[in-house]
Order: C-alpha cells, then structure tokens, then sequence
C-alpha cells in the first residue's frame, strides 16, 4: 500500500515521466517527436488560465491593500530588487565564461548549424526600448487577455485594482465576486495539474527524439559553464539573499520541488505560473504581492536568461576569435540590461535578444546565433528553473520588506510540506 501510495505523490509521477520521456526519445526518436503536441497541449491548457488568475489575484490584492501608496512602494522596491539581482546574474556569468573559456578551440566553419534567419533577419531592429514601453499599454483590453499577453494584463489589472480600491464600499459586492471567481480558476488550475507527468513525458520525449544528445558533445563544454554557473547562482548569490532576509533557501527549494519538476520538463517557467502564486501565497506572503511581484517578475526578473545571454555573446566572441576587451564587456551588460527586458513575452526572444545584443556590439557576426540553436533547448531548463526560484525568493524579499510576510504561516507550510513528505 505504501508503495502504491508514493505512486501518487506528483514528485515521483512527473520524474517517472521526464525518465520515460528520454528512454522514449533516445530508443525511438521517431515516435519521441510525435509526442510534441502532447507538451504543447499540456502548456495550452495552462495558459488558457493564466491571464484570469493573474487579473483575479492583482486586482483582489490592490482592491484589499486599500494603499495606493502601499502598492507603489511595492512595485518600487520589486524593481530596484529585479535590476540589482539581474545585474548581478549578467555580470557572474561573465565572469564564469571568462574563466571557463567555452568557445576557445572550436571552429565555427566546422560545427553543425541550425536555422535562425526568422530571429536574425531584423534582430537588429525588432527590439527597442521605446517599442517596449508602448507595448505594455494595451490598445484593445479583450485582445490582450485573448494573446495571453503578461505585461498587457498587467498594466489592466493594476488599473482596474487601483479604480476598484478608490470606489471603497460601493465596490465591496465586486471584491466579492472576483474572490469568489478567483477560486473557481485555482481548481480549474488544480484539474489541469494531473495531467503534468503527461506534458513533462511529451515535452521531454520530443526534446531528446528531436535534437538527440548526440548534438550536445561539440558544445557541451558550454553547456557544463552555463549549467556550473546558474548552479552558483543559486546556492551563493540567492543564498545570500535568503540568508541576509532570515529564510532557507534549502526550505523554499523543497516547498517548490513539484514545480522545478515540472519546469524540468516542459521547459516553460509559465507552466507553473499559477501554482507559484497560490505556493507563494500559502508560504506567508500576501496577495496583494504575490499579485505584483510574480508575473512583474516573469518579464523583468530573469536570472537564467540573463547568466545565459551574457555568457553566450561572449562565447560567439571566442569562436570567432575575438577578444573583447573590459570596455566592450561592460557595454554587453549594459545592451543586455535592456534588451533582456525588451523580449519579455516574445517567442523565441532569446534568440532575438542575442540578435539585437549582436548587432547593437557591431563586432561579433550574427550568424554565431546558428551554432546555439542544437544545444539551445537542453539549456532552457536550466533558464527556466533558475528564473523560477528567482522569482519566487523576490517575493518573500518584498513581502518581508514591507512587513507583508507571515512567519506562523510560512512555519505552518513547511511543518506540513514535512509531515506530507514523510507519510509518503
């Protein structure tokens, strides 16, 4: 009984997949390939909901934070937090690729390439500043929340919440209804969670059947720099942070285990979008918060992406055989401070944030991005996890900032994540 108990704790179910997801792609690419749509369709139906729970979730906390001010100050302090720790990512994995040296010794004329004229063909010019800021008010209210578009739904749902919070009782009947609602979208969310093992299996089966390990050995030395500095990351710099805001790092890893899983193997921070705010909220932070510090993060908190950019332009440079100076290196993270944020939201805005950096440098030749395009996927995990749990530690640093973070809770939530854990 026992074992048939662990069988349906969500851990063992969504390892057992990824597992048989690469048995499946190495043993028979072919039908490894064919299990795309079964990912696909799983990160489908989470999407379907992500822009009502985002909505639900930063309207219902701004409406109950009554505070304008409050909430400025939130959105303030979440920012200066999201440039300084991404900052610091760009600048660690220029460091780590310095030292490692990926690129030194390969030859780009005789290493196998992939096809990115659909990112580089205007990269240049695709990506601006300006674009970016305009972008984020919506022109047609319906049609942002039809795209999914995070950042659109964003600016709405602070909006509405702030006109919500400035109507006082008379909008006390709506606060009602919206909470209500907002808990019919976590089960439907909750539903949609069984199927994770499956979009883990198929996203993961696809990956392997597709691209095959075998693509990884010309450019493994750059996978291991990427994978060794993400992992220093993690347990150095965000570390630190946990410890200097008087919280476990080791404690919040495990109470978010599930979801790293399930980024592991759907590749895709979004897939479990919701279920980090309901976690967040549940390990003592508030709503109101969570609701503004989450999705604000998944555009412009990017701690995987950032190590992965910073150290891919200067892998090209290696290949190349250019040697960039200490100048021409600060230039890269300044480019990058930019147009990192510039592709929140944009498909295959890695890609089109290495063309912009490329063209903006002017010195390394932008069809280096055609080396990247095998090993890209197998390091988007690794992106996506580290943006995860980076997004996850920026809300208990804000919520504890603003004396929004309740400690009995988040001690309720661990003891119980313990008990669950040893049951199983």
């Amino acid at each position: 009984m026992k074992k048939l108990r662990v069988f349906k704790n969500l851990t063992v179910q969504v390892l057992t997949a990824i597992f048989i997801g690469v048995m499946v792609g190495l043993i028979w690419p072919d039908i490894g390939k064919e299990m795309k749509p079964v990912g696909d369709t799983f990160i489908n139906a989470v999407k379907m909901v992500i822009a009502p729970i985002i909505f639900l979730t930063i309207v219902l906390g701004i409406a109950k934070m009554g505070d304008m001010k409050k909430v400025g100050k939130v959105g303030g302090k979440a920012f200066i937090y999201f440039e300084v720790v991404t900052t610091l990512a760009l600048v660690i994995g220029l460091v780590v690729v310095n030292l490692m040296k990926p690129g030194a010794g390969l030859n780009f004329n005789e290493l196998e390439k992939g096809d990115v004229s659909q990112y580089t063909q205007d990269g240049g010019q695709s990506l601006n500043w300006i674009e970016f800021v305009t972008h984020i008010v919506p022109s047609n209210m319906v049609d942002a929340f039809a795209k999914g578009d995070i950042l659109q739904v964003l600016f709405f749902s602070i909006l509405f919440g702030v006109a919500l919070a400035a109507l006082g009782d008379k909008g006390k009947t709506i606060i009602d209804f919206l909470d209500k609602l907002s808990h019919v979208f976590f089960k439907i969310i909750g539903y949609i969670m069984k199927a994770a093992p499956l979009g883990a299996f198929g996203a993961m089966a696809y990956t392997i059947g597709h691209f095959g390990l075998a693509s990884l050995v010309p450019l493994g030395k750059l996978m291991i720099a990427v994978y060794v500095t993400m992992f220093l990351f993690i347990f150095v710099v965000l570390n630190l942070i946990c410890k200097m805001y008087g919280f476990s790092l080791w404690n919040y890893l495990k109470f978010i285990k599930d979801e790293i899983l399930i980024v592991l193997g759907t590749s895709s921070s979004e897939s479990v979008l919701p279920r980090m705010m309901n976690k967040m909220e549940r390990y003592g932070c508030s709503k109101s918060v969570v609701g503004l510090v989450i999705p604000t993060g998944y555009s412009f908190n990017l701690d995987g992406t950032s190590i992965y950019l910073s150290m891919a332009v200067v892998f090209l440079a290696q290949v190349f055989g250019i040697d960039l100076s200490i100048g021409q290196q600060i230039t890269i993270i300044l480019v990058l401070m930019l147009t990192s944020k510039g592709a929140a939201g944009v498909t295959g805005s890695g890609f089109i944030v290495l063309a912009s950096t490329l063209a903006a440098l002017q010195v390394i030749p932008l069809e280096g991005l055609a080396l990247l395009l095998g090993v890209d996927r197998f390091m988007s995990e690794g992106r996506a996890i580290v943006n995860l749990i980076g997004n996850g530690i920026a809300t208990i640093v804000v919520a504890k900032a603003e004396n929004e973070f309740d400690e009995t809770k988040s001690t309720n939530a661990i003891a119980e994540m313990n008990v669950l854990k040893e049951s199983a």
